[in-house]
């Protein structure tokens, strides 16, 4: 199974509208395809969950770090003549 990924396009974001993961800009056909107003990647986009007591623990003693994947999704599009963006679009994780 592949793992991808998807997001739904809120509903003020245009026809024209780029997108970006991780402040890298995405190409349609390339990166993602669109389906309506949902996006889908071709790859897993993960978030990482809330950090316990003791991972924050540890990093504030300089014990350890975090390196843990933290995708992130915006949208730019033009409304009412004004460049706009939505940030930090949910996404799930989709099998195919």
């Amino acid at each position: 199974m592949v793992a991808r990924s998807r997001v739904e396009l809120p509903p003020q974001v245009t026809e024209r509208f780029e997108v970006f993961v991780n402040g890298v800009p995405q190409r349609p056909g390339v990166d993602f395809e669109q389906a309506g107003r949902t996006l889908f990647f071709g790859r897993e986009l993960a978030t990482e969950g809330r950090l316990g007591f003791w991972r924050w623990a540890s990093m504030l003693l300089g014990i350890a770090g975090t390196y843990r994947k933290n995708d992130t999704v915006d949208v730019a599009y033009e409304s009412g003549g004004r460049r706009q963006v939505a940030t930090g679009l949910r996404f799930e994780e989709i099998e195919d």
